[in-house]
């Protein structure tokens, strides 16, 4: 079995959004990891996140141009765990602390990744 972190990046490259479940509590886990936090337990299933959540917190930053300013955001899932990531289809000052977001999977640069668009 893979490591949790390779695990999860094989399932963004596969364009799919995954978190860990802990199948005794139902808690949701994240970042990916091998044992639930407090509880320890090392039964952790793979289940599509619902991809909806809202920023918690935010920054702008600021880049010398050509290079184009961007956001940094926390952003609560509904689910529970807590991601950085950013907020994009928005200008980064535009971005707001209580937002509603929902989750797409992106290509980057060093693979995919998880960003935000505001909910419509």
């Amino acid at each position: 079995m893979p490591p949790p972190e390779a695990e999860f990046r094989r399932h963004l490259e596969g364009g799919r959004f995954l978190l860990q479940r802990s199948r005794l509590s139902g808690r949701f886990v994240f970042p990916p990891r091998t044992l639930a936090p407090g509880s320890g337990e090392d039964e952790l299933d793979w289940v599509p996140a619902s991809g909806r959540g809202r920023v918690h917190s935010t920054t702008t930053v600021r880049c010398k141009p050509p290079a184009a300013d961007y956001n940094v955001a926390l952003v609560d899932l509904d689910e529970g765990p807590r991601l950085m990531s950013c907020v994009v289809g928005i200008a980064p000052a535009e971005v707001r602390i209580g937002m509603a977001v929902r989750a797409r999977v992106e290509p980057g640069e060093d693979g995919a990744r998880v960003v935000f668009e505001p909910e419509r």
